[in-house]
């Protein structure tokens, strides 16, 4: 594993696939400060390389993709740090988000809170069988906020008003049925199950995918009309490069 920083290690194959591993964050991969920082920081740094295809996103520790925050950290706040803690996950949560390739979240053990809001920044997201999953702020009185606001537009109100009003856990199938994960996998099979989504992202071609990705996030935020008129643009756009030309060709020749 290369490490960027002391908190942000990275493992590379030669099919543009990366892994980042949150390191040196305790069993649960908790995000204290500088872990925050140094997440943020390898993430833009790897965000300038188009030779990365796809980016699996965990923790070192098993037991958990992100903990959640530091809440020893939290409980020493006062208004001003609580809103300079809270801006640095806003941006690593933003460092995702924004990643120009696609983003998979591997998620064992627990999910929490901050680690929730990340997952939620992800394009996918992968649980283990026995996974659980939290927004438990409201227990120890803050409010679930930053990108916890993209749950309702993942699982629905009433389901995103559920996890951040009651702070109750739900678990992997639950998850699964509410749209906050895209797949559960069998026991010992999550690496499995990520492998075989990898396989079909790279299937896709890799300028397509990044303009689709760029074209969701922005579909998140303007109305219809906007994101309809913007869709052309960025289609004529895909024709600039010759992904277009070189996959329709290949696929042509594969029916004959």
């Amino acid at each position: 594993m290369e490490m960027l920083n002391n908190h942000c290690g990275v493992t590379r194959d030669a099919r543009g696939v990366v892994d980042v591993a949150i390191c040196n964050a305790g069993a649960l991969n908790i995000l204290g400060s500088p872990v925050t920082d140094a997440m943020r920081e390898g993430l833009q740094k790897l965000a300038t390389d188009r030779s990365i295809r796809i980016v699996v996103l965990r923790g070192q520790s098993e037991k958990s993709m992100i903990g959640g925050a530091d809440i020893k950290e939290m409980a020493k706040l006062d208004q001003k740090s609580a809103e300079a803690f809270i801006s640095r996950l806003r941006d690593l949560c933003e460092a995702v988000r924004q990643f120009p390739a696609p983003v998979i979240a591997r998620m064992p053990g627990w999910c929490l809170g901050g680690g929730l809001e990340v997952a939620a920044a992800c394009d996918f997201r992968v649980a283990a069988h026995d996974a659980h999953f939290g927004m438990p702020e409201v227990r120890v009185g803050i409010p679930s906020v930053i990108h916890a606001a993209l749950l309702p537009r993942l699982i629905g109100w009433a389901r995103a008003r559920w996890l951040v009003m009651t702070a109750e856990n739900i678990d992997a199938p639950t998850a699964l049925a509410w749209g906050l994960v895209d797949k559960i996998a069998p026991a010992g099979g999550l690496d499995a199950e990520i492998e075989h989504l990898v396989t079909a992202l790279l299937e896709c071609g890799p300028e397509a995918l990044r303009s689709q990705k760029a074209l969701l996030r922005q579909w998140e935020e303007l109305p219809l009309t906007e994101s309809v008129n913007l869709s052309v643009k960025v289609f004529g756009e895909s024709f600039l490069t010759d992904e277009p030309t070189r996959l329709m060709q290949a696929f042509v020749n594969r029916k004959r």
